[in-house]
C-alpha cells in the first residue's frame, strides 16, 4: 500500500522530509554515537525544528497534528534511522494525548505549547522496581497535605527521565481505595526537590537516550497537578494512553525491522558465493521472502490500530496486537538479517547487530508481549470475538 493511499499530501511531505533527515543526518554518525552511548543532541535540536514534537498537538496550542497513520509512518522513518530517535518521542507523545483527552484548560495551556517546540519534552513515570507490568501494585503514594501532594516511592525505567521538563507520574493518591485501581491517579510532575535521578540503567541496545530509576523522598507538588483535576481516575486515563503509547511501540518495530530487511537485502545482491548473488541461494532467498512478508503484515496490522484510534473507538486489543506482532516480527527478521550477513552480521561494524540489540526492547517495552496475550484475549471474551 502507497502511503499516497492513506495520507494527505501534507502528510506525505512530513513523512518524506523525516526520512531526508534520517539519509542525510541520522545514518551517518549513528553507529558512532550509538557505540558510545552519547545522547543525541544535536540530531534532537533538528527534532525540534522539524516539529516532530509536536505532531500529536493541536495548532492553537503551537502544533502541527498529523493523523495517527501519519504518526506511525513518522516513527517507523525515525526508528529505521535509529530507534533511539523514535523513544525520545514516544513517551512525549502519550503525555501530550493525555493531556489532549483529560487535561484542564489551564494545564493544557501551561504546557502544550512548549512541548509542541520540544522546548519541554515529557515522559511517564509507571513502572517500579517490584511491580513491573502489574501497575495496580504500585506502592509510590502522594499523600494530601493542604494544597499540595506530597509523594514517597520509587520508579524504574524511566526514559527520558534525566532531560523531561514534565513526567506523567502514576501513583496511589487513596492506597485504601477498592477496588485499587480507583485510588491511582496521574500527578504532572515537574524536577524539584525530593526527586532524584539515581542512575541510569546499563543497557543491551536503545542506547544514547538514558533510561533511570527514579527516587521520590517528601517530594511536593501543587494540588492542582492532578490531570483532570480529579483524583481516582489515573488507572482508566493511563490505559487509554498506553493505546497510543502501544502503536507507538509497535511503530518503532516497524522501523527496525525494515532497516533490518533494507539491509540484508541489499548485501545479499551485493554479495556473491558460488559463482553468483547470495539471495539466488534458495536459503537466503526464502529468509528475504519470509521477512518481507512479516513487515508487511505488521505494517497492516499497526495501521489498522492507528485508523480504528482515529475513529475514535477503543483500540486496546488492535493496538495490543500490532504491538504484540510487529515487535515479535522485528526480532525475528534482526536475526534474519543476521544470518543473511553470515559473519558480518555479528560484527560492530555492520548495523544489523544494532538491530538485534534493539528489537528486544518492543517485545518487553509498554507492557511485555505477555500482557498484550492477556489483554487480546480478555477483549475477545469481552467483545463475543472478532468483528467480522
Amino acid at each position: 500500500m502507497s502511503t499516497a493511499d492513506i495520507l494527505s499530501e501534507d502528510e506525505q511531505l512530513v513523512v518524506r522530509t523525516v526520512r531526508d533527515f534520517v539519509d542525510k543526518d541520522v545514518k551517518p554518525v549513528v553507529r558512532e554515537l550509538e557505540h558510545a552511548d552519547t545522547y543525541p543532541e544535536a540530531l534532537i535540536e533538528q527534532m525540534k525544528e522539524l516539529g516532530i514534537f509536536g505532531l500529536a498537538i493541536p495548532e492553537e496550542h503551537g502544533g502541527t497534528p498529523v493523523s495517527t497513520p501519519c504518526y506511525v509512518l513518522v516513527t517507523e522513518e525515525l526508528a529505521r534511522g535509529w530507534m533511539s530517535l523514535a523513544g525520545a518521542m514516544g513517551g512525549h507523545t502519550v503525555v501530550a494525548k493525555l493531556l489532549l483527552l483529560f487535561g484542564t484548560e489551564e494545564q493544557q495551556r501551561r504546557y502544550l505549547p512548549r512541548m509542541a517546540t520540544g522546548e519541554v519534552r515529557a515522559t511517564m513515570a509507571l513502572t517500579e522496581p517490584g511491580g513491573g507490568s502489574d501497575l495496580q501494585a504500585m506502592s509510590t503514594h502522594a499523600r494530601r497535605d493542604g494544597d499540595e501532594y506530597v509523594v514517597n516511592g520509587a520508579k524504574t525505567w524511566i526514559t527520558n527521565s534525566r532531560r523531561s521538563g514534565l513526567i506523567a507520574l502514576l501513583c496511589k493518591t487513596d492506597p485504601a481505595a477498592d477496588p485499587a485501581h480507583r485510588g491511582i491517579s496521574i500527578l504532572l510532575a515537574e524536577h524539584g526537590p525530593g526527586l532524584t535521578v539515581s542512575r541510569d540503567l546499563p543497557k543491551l541496545g536503545y542506547k544514547g537516550v538514558e533510561s533511570c530509576e527514579l527516587s521520590f523522598e517528601d517530594y511536593r507538588v501543587p494540588a492542582d497537578a492532578v490531570l483532570g483535576g480529579v483524583e481516582g481516575a489515573g488507572f482508566g486515563q493511563m490505559m487509554k494512553g498506553l493505546e497510543t503509547g502501544r502503536i507507538q511501540v509497535a511503530s518503532r518495530a516497524l522501523g527496525v525491522g525494515r532497516a533490518a530487511l533494507e539491509d540484508a537485502l541489499r548485501y545479499a545482491q551485493e554479495r556473491e558465493s558460488f559463482g553468483k548473488p547470495i539471495w539466488r541461494h534458495q536459503a537466503v532467498g526464502n529468509h528475504l521472502a519470509d521477512m518481507a512478508t512479516k513487515l508487511t503484515a505488521a505494517r497492516q496490522l499497526t495501521l489498522h490500530a492507528a485508523r480504528e484510534y482515529d475513529a475514535d473507538r477503543r483500540v486496546d486489543m488492535e493496538a495490543g496486537m500490532a504491538k504484540l506482532f510487529a515487535s515479535e516480527a522485528a526480532m525475528e527478521i534482526a536475526l534474519d538479517a543476521v544470518r543473511v550477513h553470515g559473519g558480518y552480521g555479528y560484527s560492530t561494524e555492520f548495523d544489523v547487530e544494532r538491530y538485534f540489540r534493539d528489537a528486544p526492547l518492543m517485545i518487553v517495552g509498554e507492557g511485555t508481549n505477555e500482557i498484550q496475550r492477556n489483554v487480546i484475549a480478555g477483549q475477545l471474551v469481552k467483545r463475543g470475538g472478532l468483528d467480522a
